[in-house]
């Protein structure tokens, strides 16, 4: 009998592996990407200290589409891009939060990168 997958299971099990491998120092934290079904969140995260050095998201004031599509990726990405590089922060680590690098992940990623980050 064919079981059916259950997808959250399978992502956080993608996410633990990269996150293995991956970690944010004061040099260069890590880009942190979570995905819900109606908004998009993205922290830069110092893993050392434990503590965030940014955030933005689809709740913000400053970002128009208040859903989590392509053109709100778009608009998240440039805004942390905006408040890291007030903050300093030119190069990042980009943890994709265990979701494919393809639609919304990928826009947000690209739009952070013409906002100035560097990974």
């Amino acid at each position: 009998m064919i079981k059916k997958t259950d997808r959250k299971k399978e992502r956080t099990r993608r996410h633990i592996r990269v996150r293995r491998k991956i970690s944010g120092t004061a040099e260069r934290p890590r880009l942190c990407v979570y995905r819900s079904n109606s908004n998009l969140y993205v922290q830069i995260i110092d893993d050392v200290a434990g503590k965030t050095l940014a955030q933005a998201s689809t709740l913000d004031k400053e970002v128009k589409t208040k859903h989590a599509n392509k053109e709100a990726a778009k608009e998240v990405g440039a805004l942390i891009a905006k408040r890291a590089l007030d903050k300093k922060i030119e190069s990042v680590v980009f943890d994709r939060g265990g979701y494919i690098y393809h639609g919304v992940v990928k826009e947000l990623a690209e739009a952070a990168r013409e906002g100035g980050l560097k990974f």
